[in-house]
């Protein structure tokens, strides 16, 4: 029997749409300001945060093998078809920015626009309705 918190799952997945429409206001006014940058910054550590704190509670929840990096996390949760194989790269790069925002954050060029920011709204909606599909799949309504 499996431990899922859905209770958990779904306050991180609720999360998920104000990160989307953040990453769009900033992908259609981009003008490389500081104050945009830093918000790009941060919309982007909350979608990092977000998927893998949702791929670890299925992983931990479903008793999927144990991660060894962010990486480990989407490739594991993608691997058990939580979320359509197309999503699974943008995913893993989306995780691979961790490091340079979160360590290496004074090196992180604040004037460009990252190009994952235009991307990733779709992806984050489409990872969002994936999981809470498998939700319903494995444990029901």
């Amino acid at each position: 029997m499996y431990y899922v918190n859905r209770e958990q799952l779904t306050v991180r997945l609720s999360v998920i749409p104000d990160v989307t429409a953040a990453l769009r206001m900033l992908g259609e006014n981009w003008d490389g300001s500081l104050l945009q940058g830093l918000a790009q910054e941060r919309a982007l550590h909350l979608a990092i945060e977000t998927v893998t704190d949702i791929g670890s509670c299925l992983i931990d929840g479903f008793i999927m093998r144990d991660a060894s990096s962010y990486e480990d996390i989407v490739e594991i949760i993608g691997g058990e078809q939580v979320f359509p194989a197309e999503i699974q790269e943008p995913l893993l790069e989306l995780v691979r920015l961790r490091k340079p925002l979160v360590q290496d954050y004074y090196d992180w060029n604040r004037a460009d626009l990252h190009p994952l920011t235009t991307k990733l709204p779709a992806t984050l909606t489409a990872f969002k309705s994936a999981v809470e599909a498998y939700l319903v799949q494995e444990l029901g309504s």
